[in-house]
């Protein structure tokens, strides 16, 4: 699944409820994350749903597991690593995720704290990206 592809499917959505329904078929697409991960050393703070975030660099490619405990935020997850999963530093950097938001027009349809959420797992990504490779 590449961002184009994402933005094509969105379109196809007659309504932001359909919308909020292909997210959260997004999040069930999530690989099954650990469960000896999900503990305080992964959890991501900064979001409102509880949401764990393991990341590392594998053959110079960023490698991002996540996963959440609610369903639309395993969505906003899978988007996230759609952007930047398997992805090198320099594309993960080069890549204006939100452009890409703005594009899906995410900011207008997610509640503040979803968008704060949201935010706060781009923040984490990046940083991981800039100072580990």
């Amino acid at each position: 699944m590449t961002p184009e592809k994402v933005v094509k499917n969105f379109a196809r959505c007659s309504d932001w409820e359909e919308r909020y329904l292909y997210l959260i078929e997004l999040g069930e697409q999530l690989p099954n994350f650990p469960q000896e991960q999900m503990t305080e050393q992964f959890l991501l703070p900064g979001c409102h749903s509880r949401v764990w975030l393991v990341q590392r660099y594998q053959d110079d490619q960023l490698n991002i597991r996540a996963t959440s405990d609610a369903a639309l935020v395993k969505g906003l997850l899978k988007l996230v690593l759609i952007a930047y999963d398997g992805k090198s530093k320099n594309q993960v950097c080069d890549f204006d995720i939100e452009a890409w938001f703005k594009q899906l027009e995410l900011s207008s349809h997610l509640s503040p704290s979803r968008t704060q959420g949201l935010e706060a797992m781009v923040r984490a990504i990046t940083a991981f990206a800039v100072h580990n490779d």
